[in-house]
């Protein structure tokens, strides 16, 4: 008589939820695979969301997938929401009271905007930028707002600042520092950016912290500020952060840190239950911690791995280089490896979407750097290695400077040439790639 086939239940319609859907499908053909999520638009880009606000692509670009995708896989898809999970039974309980059995688990929650407690929070015309539901608020509000305040930093305020400029809505950016991404950009770097907006007609309000968001009949009119100013506006963009979803992983009983502490299996401390993506914190054999990222390609990898895993297969997880490639103002940057400026970002309470943990573990370096109009790269190296990068514009050098930091390469030979000033970093760094690219082992 043939065993019954085994029921694996992924929580969560993410880049991690469906990268585990695909690799568990490699390892067992006939098992139940279903994903359950409370996302109406089901699994779509997160990343790309940001375009689609700033209309450079159409809807239908967000949806890499179809229906087809998911008949091809055999995965069961659920529109419903989780409410407990009970490992000791191996089951999970939704929100109609109906439980559901498993073998293996995965938890792929993500995370979600940290709203600030502001008075008029709850006003309409307060937007975040967390899921496609909020894209549509944005774009509807930016029919009738001529103009708007953003409270926030990191990648998520500037691409909220971007989509309203964009939709022709003239935005106000409060920053409660002196400068853009204080503790992940260099003074040059963050203003670089602010020139670049201003250009666009962005105002930029400096050491500036919004006290109250004014409304009238439930709508937004305007924000107060802690010095008594008032800005008039019919939108409110906050993006100060993301909290993980961990609540399922916390009445259970896991593990918990900063999020959901996992092994390199993906398993979290409750037996049958995995965790990927956003709200799992791994360890980081660059820092000696367990880091979280809330980054696209970690989500996926991890997905993958602890996929690989409920399914038999015997993988372990290993966190590489963090690496993130995204746009600030219209200029293409590269955030790679060990970066931090050791300041903590005031407009941020959390971290934020497109962020790593691993880049804000302040390594005792030296930084050497290069400009060329918007064409920027700034190295931190340490012990005769280069251990992170920031390229902003050209990004001819990425893909030989995440390779020359993920192998930990031994800078020796090109070492006093990097620290002599006024050095071309561009010419070193491309000729020492190139010897070792075919071959050599001396620059």
């Amino acid at each position: 008589m043939n065993p019954s086939p085994r029921s694996y239940l992924i929580i969560g319609a993410g880049v991690a939820g469906l990268a585990a859907a695909e690799a568990i499908r490699t390892q067992d053909l006939q098992a139940r695979v279903t994903i359950i999520h409370d996302e109406p638009h089901g699994y779509y880009s997160r990343p790309a969301l940001a375009y689609y606000l700033s209309r450079e692509i159409p809807e239908k670009q967000l949806f890499p997938f179809d229906g087809q995708r998911f008949i091809q896989l055999n995965v069961h898809s659920m529109s419903t929401r989780v409410v407990r999970l009970l490992p000791m039974e191996h089951q999970v309980e939704l929100h109609t009271g109906a439980k559901l059995d498993y073998d293996a688990v995965l938890l792929a929650t993500g995370s979600q905007a940290v709203m600030p407690p502001l008075p008029g929070i709850d006003l309409d015309g307060v937007v975040k930028l967390d899921d496609l539901q909020d894209t549509y608020r944005i774009l509807r509000l930016c029919r009738r707002a001529r103009s708007a305040v953003v409270i926030g930093g990191g990648i998520t305020a500037l691409e909220i600042v971007e989509g309203l400029v964009a939709n022709k809505v003239k935005v106000h950016y409060l920053l409660r520092g002196d400068r853009y991404w204080s503790n992940l950009l260099d003074e040059t770097e963050s203003h670089l950016i602010e020139d670049r907006l201003r250009r666009k007609g962005v105002t930029i309000h400096y050491h500036c912290e919004a006290e109250e968001i004014l409304g009238k009949k439930g709508k937004v009119t305007g924000v107060r500020t802690k010095d008594g100013k008032v800005i008039p506006c019919g939108m409110v963009g906050i993006a100060i952060g993301v909290r993980q979803r961990t609540e399922l992983a916390a009445q259970a009983g896991a593990a918990l840190d900063r999020a959901v502490l996992v092994d390199q299996t993906m398993q979290t401390s409750l037996d049958g239950v995995y965790a990927a993506g956003d709200i799992a914190q791994v360890y980081d054999p660059l820092t000696g911690k367990a880091q979280l990222d809330v980054l696209w390609n970690p989500a996926r990898e991890q997905g993958w791995v602890a996929g690989w895993n409920m399914a038999g297969k015997s993988y372990s997880y290993r966190k590489k280089t963090a690496l993130n490639i995204t746009r600030l103002a219209g200029i293409t940057t590269t955030f790679i490896g060990l970066i931090s400026q050791g300041s903590r970002d005031l407009d941020t309470m959390a971290i934020s979407r497109g962020d790593s943990e691993t880049w804000h573990s302040l390594p005792q370096a030296l930084v050497a750097e290069k400009q060329c109009e918007i064409n920027r790269i700034r190295l931190l190296l340490n012990d005769r290695r280069l251990i992170g990068a920031v390229i902003m514009g050209d990004q001819s050098l990425s893909y030989p400077i995440q390779n020359i930091i993920s192998q930990e390469r031994d800078l020796s030979p090109i070492w006093d040439r990097l620290l002599q000033p006024n050095s071309s970093i561009y010419e070193i760094i491309s000729n020492y790639w190139q010897q070792y690219d075919h071959g050599g082992q001396h620059a």
